[in-house]
């Protein structure tokens, strides 16, 4: 079947459309193309209203195809984009920030989008790796579209230490992983220590976690401590190193009760802008390590007041810097192992709060004013009990950080009913080769 490819959507795919028998276009999507191309095409998908079809042969390329970067770039699905340069990258993302906007929000940008790229490979913190022992020793990420393992030698988005590291298990074989299901490797901001984290299968005793976590302390290079956690489910992403940060929930386990086991520390020290944040394992911190400090400037610059609140705060990344520009900051954060450091982190003048996002604000419904409100939501986005909530409190001023256009757009249509305008806008490219985006609206009210 020959396609030709409208443009690139929201998940990375390409947008072409047939005709069906009663004459209305269906849609079909095609990943690892560009828009504009001419591909040959097999259906692999029919729904009702889409389908979803595999290039076989790029009839026309297009001039910003490029050789992939990755030998693995099509068989892992954990990249989309390295069959383009990073400029068309940055564009290509643009656009559909833009295009979510006008669709959903209904909204055309009054002020200009900011583009704020980042180097291209090498960038990620954090790469988490499928471990299986038998029938034969492998680590890697799960293949495009599937549960089947791809076992990765290397991964050119990670950082080096983290390539190393992946070099050195290749090296210790499965001796040294017996009950370990995942392996997640955590760096510092200049690449110098790393922090290993390990989802065990349930019937791992802790004998056998503290084995591997000391045994792979001692092996792996700059390792500054290793967590061996029981996995409380399986993890269900399936498209290599990129999930974790979408998501927005950390691991793919359970972390609330503790660790198994741990050899040297279970946390790792993490400089950004003058400050050093304690992160742990298990909780959540940006996943570029080249660009975490510019984001942290884009979402607090030329603020300040009396009182802010961070909502899904984290580990404190954006508290920090707001204690310095607010007389008070009100930090909330649900997640047990992200509270604690938070708590860790925070100056005097930060009150740390756990809580879901919604509750808290139902609890200072009428109580409290702040003059500015910060929100990093999950991919899911903030939802309508945070937005009357928010509506309710009369903030003047929100600056919404955000990992998913459709959510953002939805959210802003509600703020927008509301009196709020935009005032500035962002895009942050914390994930590049990937369809991943990073956007920062600064409203008011």
């Amino acid at each position: 079947m020959l396609l030709n490819i409208e443009k690139l959507i929201y998940g990375g795919d390409g947008l072409a459309r047939v005709s069906e028998e009663d004459g209305r276009k269906k849609a079909v999507f095609v990943p690892f193309v560009l828009e504009g191309e001419e591909v040959e095409a097999r259906i692999v998908e029919t729904k009702r209203n889409f389908a979803r079809a595999a290039v076989e042969e790029i009839v026309l390329p297009s001039s910003e195809r490029v050789v992939p970067g990755c030998c693995y770039f099509e068989r892992c699905g954990g990249c989309h984009y390295q069959h383009t340069g990073y400029e068309h990258q940055l564009a290509v993302k643009a656009a559909i920030l833009k295009e979510n906007l006008q669709r959903i929000a209904r909204q055309e940008l009054d002020t200009e989008l900011q583009i704020h790229a980042s180097p291209p490979w090498n960038y990620r913190n954090r790469s988490r790796l499928k471990v299986v022992t038998e029938p034969e020793f492998a680590l890697g990420y799960y293949k495009f579209n599937s549960h089947q393992l791809l076992p990765v030698e290397q991964c050119p988005i990670s950082s080096p230490l983290i390539n190393r590291a992946i070099s050195a298990c290749w090296q210790l074989g499965p001796t040294s992983f017996h009950g370990v299901s995942e392996i997640q490797f955590f760096v510092n901001e200049d690449d110098t220590r790393l922090l290993i984290e390990l989802s065990c299968a349930r019937e791992t005793t802790k004998v056998e976690a503290q084995k591997a976590a000391d045994h792979l302390q001692a092996a792996i290079p700059h390792a500054v401590g290793v967590a061996a956690f029981a996995s409380g489910r399986e993890s269900t992403a399936n498209d290599g190193p990129a999930t974790d940060r979408p998501t927005r929930i950390g691991p793919a386990v359970t972390r609330d009760d503790g660790p198994l086991a741990t050899a040297g520390n279970a946390h790792l020290d993490y400089h950004v802008a003058g400050q050093n944040y304690r992160v742990s394992a298990g909780a959540f911190f940006q996943v570029n390590r080249h660009m975490t400090q510019q984001l942290l400037q884009i979402v607090t610059e030329n603020e300040s007041g009396k009182t802010a609140l961070d909502l899904y705060a984290g580990v404190g990344l954006f508290t920090c810097a707001l204690a310095k520009q607010f007389e008070k900051v009100v930090a909330v954060e649900s997640l047990p192992i992200s509270h604690s450091d938070l708590r860790y982190n925070a100056p005097e003048n930060v009150k740390a709060v756990r809580s879901m996002a919604e509750q808290y604000l139902k609890n200072v419904a009428g109580k409290a004013q702040p003059d500015l409100v910060v929100l990093d939501p999950p991919r899911s986005g903030l939802g309508e009990s945070v937005i009357h909530s928010l509506v309710r409190l009369g903030v003047p001023r929100v600056t919404y950080v955000s990992c998913d256009p459709a959510t953002l757009s939805r959210d802003l249509s509600h703020l927008k009913a509301a009196g709020y305008a935009v005032r500035r806008a962002h895009l942050v490219d914390l994930f590049p080769q990937t369809y991943h985006l990073e956007s920062v609206f600064h409203l008011v009210r």
